[in-house]
């Protein structure tokens, strides 16, 4: 019976060989690339596969430049939902920062990404563009823009969604959407009232209407 031959264990791509003393270095790399806690499970899938993508870019240098553009898959999808409207990313960006939802300097830090994906995808660019820590910088200002894009609206904003002629409906459509996403607060785990766990409200379904 022949028996399958084992491949060999990936070796350090040389280019990335400044990045960290080894693999398990790159740990300490990624550190600040936490998902926030209310992302959508789609939103979480590319944040952490973006991240996972530069800790391999210790055995293959290319995977930090798909580091970035996997995650504006993530920016997309969220700034889409938030300013209730598809269109360009650069346009979703400009319209995120010109209503204060992000500041003008971590809006600039997302068009350079922004610039790179069209780059690769034109051809002007390469899988090998950028240092994976040059790709940390990229895809942590992705993070932090999920992370403000995905905090409540203040009030400014919803007045400003009145006025721009949102049906109340479709805004409250959106807000029941959220809602039925965010995870059972941790504060509230064991908590009980007259007996009843809280947690137990959140196992019943919503009456249908």
């Amino acid at each position: 019976m022949n028996h399958p031959i084992p491949r060999p264990l990936p070796v350090p791509d040389p280019r990335a060989g400044d990045i960290a003393p080894d693999y398990a270095g790159m740990e300490a790399l990624l550190a600040g690339l936490v998902v926030p806690r209310h992302a959508s499970m789609y939103v979480m899938s590319a944040l952490e596969t973006s991240r996972e993508l530069i800790r391999h870019s210790y055995y293959r240098y290319e995977f930090a430049t798909v580091a970035v553009t996997h995650s504006l898959f993530a920016l997309e999808h969220v700034m889409t939902e938030r300013l209730a409207g598809e269109a360009p990313l650069q346009d979703l960006i400009e319209r995120a920062a010109g209503t204060g939802l992000i500041p003008a300097e971590l809006a600039a830090g997302l068009d350079r990404s922004r610039r790179l994906r069209d780059d690769l995808a034109q051809g002007t660019a390469s899988s090998a563009a950028l240092r994976p820590l040059m790709a940390v910088v990229m895809v942590r200002a992705v993070f932090d823009a999920v992370s403000l894009l995905l905090r409540p609206p203040s009030a400014a904003e919803a007045t400003a969604a009145e006025e721009n002629g949102t049906p109340r409906e479709e805004r409250l459509a959106g807000l029941w959407e959220e809602h039925l996403r965010a995870p059972y607060p941790d504060g509230f785990r064991g908590v009980g009232i007259a007996g009843v766990e809280l947690i137990l409200l959140d196992a019943v379904p919503p009456a249908s209407s």
